[in-house]
């Protein structure tokens, strides 16, 4: 039985699951907070080694100035409101996407909790804030020019966010969309997806055991037999 030691989560449906409720979207996108916060330590507890969450694409920016500016605030504050529950939990947290156009307080918060849980020895958790799968191909190829260490396969992946974390066993979406949404492009030429209809702010510890079987019955062959 393989285990599942990387997960990747598209969390989709924090808006229609306000809109369902009668609340304003942002409403959603703190339930979906709560949400991740629950799914991390329920990946932990289950011996998952590496967690990346999509939080906000670079296409995202395309949203309603207001959407925008409240998901801006809502990064920015995790330290405050969240540090102690991920210090709970041993995880460690790395930020995954563009920092070019995030504004300084969200850039500050990134610092913070990068820097402050390092030495936590728990789950990895990739934060995808301002993050394309095109964009960091782009941008691992051009650092992989600057430093002379020409384009191949192996230095693209050297040069990738964070190199040091390995590819996805699982990309899972809730909210029943089915596309990646250019989800780690590069790395998940391999990974098993996974489709899932209920809404992320309404994922909890159970659905967790529900991914895992549902990797676990995969038969991954890698272009083998």
């Amino acid at each position: 039985m393989h285990s599942l030691d990387h997960l990747a989560i598209i969390m989709d449906g924090n808006g229609r699951w306000a809109e369902e409720r009668g609340l304003p979207r942002h409403e959603g996108h703190k339930a979906g907070a709560l949400a991740a916060l629950r799914m991390v330590e329920a990946a932990s507890a289950r011996g998952i080694r590496y967690m990346t969450l999509y939080c906000f694409s670079t296409e995202n920016w395309k949203r309603p100035r207001k959407e925008v500016g409240f998901l801006m605030g809502l990064f920015s504050d995790i330290p405050a409101h969240y540090l102690d529950a991920i210090d709970r939990i041993g995880c460690r947290i790395l930020h995954l996407g563009s920092r070019e156009g995030l504004p300084q307080p969200v850039l500050r918060s990134i610092d913070s909790l990068v820097a402050r849980t390092a030495r936590n020895s728990g789950i990895t958790v990739q934060a995808a804030i301002n993050y394309g799968g095109v964009d960091e191909i782009v941008r691992a190829a051009r650092k992989a020019v600057a430093d002379g260490s020409g384009i191949t396969e192996e230095t693209l992946r050297m040069h990738l966010d964070n190199p040091e974390v390995p590819p996805p066993d699982f990309i899972i979406r809730p909210g029943g969309e089915k596309r990646l949404s250019g989800f780690m492009l590069y790395l998940s030429s391999y990974a098993e997806i996974g489709f899932y209809d209920t809404l992320w702010p309404d994922w909890n510890p159970e659905m967790m055991d529900t991914v895992i079987a549902d990797y676990q019955a995969r038969n991954r062959r890698f272009g083998g037999l």
